[in-house]
């Protein structure tokens, strides 16, 4: 029974670790399809077919639907739609490997919004990943001024506002299906890009070739079929092990961008993604992993002392 469990906790990790994979080289995706498409067109495109894929898989649990989960979905819907706007509008002006650094901060906001929703304080944890998140991001954006560029700024906001849905995913998961929420908050993204896509740009007559790929890589892979894996893989492992190895994504994306877009990467941009990683680490795991590898050895050595 126990190697059984460690099996399916070894087969979780491996299943996270696609899907940091498949995040990572979502912004490569994403950086490919801008060259022939406008941002809320592949934003459309992207929740529409996310949306009808989940609908033909769920559709059982999501005819289920009611008022109370509506409200629910148009909440994190929202707060999801803006964070996907700003990253993809933002990455016109940045570098994909940028952003995937700047896009994992939103794991040390999210306590600092807890804090503002719930009246918990942050710990010293928090705290500390605060302060080496801002020394990373100085490094990663400033360029000897303290100016930060359009595609920084947005991605930041972009951050910001994926802090938010994973503060209010997490209030609102417990009292209702989570299917049923991320139908919804699919959908209610889908609405707003399109309905931003006719405000804000010219109704595209035809979808480009080289477009379609990547695009049909975001919704089936980065949108659908990572976040089930995720949903089915975290209940086979630890909060610690899922936090270090959803934290990769930055990493991969960084990785991708560098090889398959042939992005510079600069020794200070270097500096400045390790300092990051760090930051987001300690934010996830209180560095829970190193008390417990502590442990282990204090445990082995008492062990050895027994046998003497």
């Amino acid at each position: 029974m126990k190697n059984l469990l460690g099996k399916k906790s070894l087969v979780a990790d491996l299943s996270l670790l696609i899907v940091t994979i498949i995040w990572g080289s979502g912004f490569v995706a994403t950086k490919n399809a801008l060259d022939t498409s406008s941002p809320f067109f592949i934003l459309s495109l992207r929740f529409i077919l996310a949306c009808v894929l989940m609908g033909l898989i769920f559709f059982k649990q999501i005819i289920k639907i009611n008022i109370r989960d509506l409200r629910a979905g148009c909440i994190i819907g929202f707060f999801l739609f803006i964070a996907f706007a700003a990253q993809t509008i933002g990455l016109q002006y940045t570098t994909a490997g940028k952003q995937a650094f700047l896009t994992g901060t939103n794991v040390v906001m999210v306590p600092f919004i807890y804090w503002l929703v719930s009246g918990k304080k942050p710990d010293m944890y928090n705290l500390i990943s605060a302060f080496l998140c801002l020394l990373g991001i100085s490094f990663l954006t400033l360029d000897g001024t303290l100016y930060i560029n359009l595609g920084d700024t947005l991605t930041l906001i972009c951050a910001l506002f994926f802090a938010c849905h994973i503060v209010f995913v997490g209030y609102f998961a417990e009292k209702h299906d989570p299917i049923i929420l991320t139908f919804l908050q699919f959908l209610v993204a889908a609405v707003l890009s399109l309905i931003s896509m006719f405000v804000f740009e010219s109704t595209p007559s035809s979808i480009s070739k080289d477009a379609i790929m990547p695009i049909a890589y975001l919704a089936i892979f980065s949108t659908l079929i990572a976040f089930l894996i995720q949903n089915v893989a975290q209940k086979y492992t630890t909060a610690t092990h899922t936090a270090i190895i959803l934290s990769l994504e930055a990493v991969f994306g960084s990785l991708l961008s560098t090889i398959l877009l042939g992005e510079r990467f600069t020794y200070k941009m270097f500096v400045g993604c390790i300092t990051i990683f760090i930051a987001i680490i300690t934010a996830e795991t209180k560095l829970e992993f190193l008390k417990i590898n502590k442990t282990t050895s204090k445990d082995n050595k008492d062990l050895l002392e027994e046998l003497d």
